[in-house]
């Protein structure tokens, strides 16, 4: 895999650190996440978005949902870190577009 094959990452959790992970596999997600994501609050929960997620993915990226957890994880977070989607201070949280 190639620097271009890579892409770094964010954590709102873990302000100025990135990690570099798979472009395509990030990509996919992202793009997923964001037609996913509400504009508004209340936002949906993260059972929720997961669950709007399934449809969305490559499936020669995500057969059969493979892996999709963790990448719905990193892309949030790295959304929150970026600006992107914001956290709602509820139980269970509730994510929005910013």
């Amino acid at each position: 895999m190639t620097q271009q094959d890579k892409i770094a990452v964010e954590n709102v959790n873990h302000p100025g650190k990135s990690k570099p992970v798979d472009r395509a596999m990030y990509d996919a997600m992202r793009q997923a996440y964001l037609e996913v994501l509400p504009a508004r609050p209340p936002g949906l929960t993260l059972a929720q978005i997961s669950e709007h997620l399934t449809g969305r993915l490559p499936r020669d990226l995500f057969l059969d949902g493979a892996k999709a957890g963790w990448w719905a994880k990193t892309v949030q977070l790295d959304l929150e870190a970026k600006g992107l989607a914001k956290r709602e201070k509820t139980r269970p949280i509730k994510l929005h577009r910013a």
